[in-house]
């Protein structure tokens, strides 16, 4: 369910500030989506944007149970799984039953699922680098800053943590 917004409510705080800071976001966001999906041209026909996203759960928090990865990606776990039935096809992940619970499967990268992912983020990490190599001094630890807060505002509903899903 798509929630809206009312765009016409005063702002709790100066609203030229925050119309500022909102555009320069909302510009800089374009610009990482860029990225991000320059970056996905390093996955050529080998995963799908979906298959990514889960190798790229796994690279980030290491070997996790299927349903916690279906949380962190906010989608079902019968969705996860097929998935993982395509990387495990593919060799980029393996899965595995802990004996004193069978039916929990872990899901975990294979080297070549950990080489897929540095190739991406490699490439991201060159492209980001290569940007902030162009910023004047001083203005890389600004963004850090400044970004680091919004990070903690945002919270882990946007990227940086599971997302908790609706009981069916």
């Amino acid at each position: 369910m798509c929630k809206t917004y009312d765009v016409t409510r005063p702002s709790t705080n100066d609203p030229e500030r925050e119309s500022g800071a909102v555009e320069t976001l909302m510009r800089t966001s374009r610009v990482l989506v860029g990225i991000a999906s320059r970056g996905l041209e390093q996955l050529g026909e080998e995963v799908t944007i979906s298959q990514f996203r889960l190798l790229s759960v796994l690279g980030e928090y290491g070997p996790v149970a299927s349903v916690e990865a279906a949380g962190w990606l906010g989608s079902a776990g019968s969705s996860v799984t097929r998935l993982a039935d395509r990387l495990e096809e593919s060799g980029h992940l393996r899965r595995r039953r802990e004996p004193p619970n069978r039916s929990v499967v872990h899901l975990e990268l294979t080297d070549t699922g950990r080489a897929l992912l540095e190739r991406v983020w490699g490439w991201r990490r060159h492209e980001l680098a290569r940007l902030v190599g162009q910023l004047p001094p001083g203005a890389a630890e600004s963004i850090e800053g400044s970004l680091r807060g919004f990070l903690e505002a945002a919270g882990s509903g946007y990227g940086a943590g599971p997302v908790e899903l609706p009981v069916r």
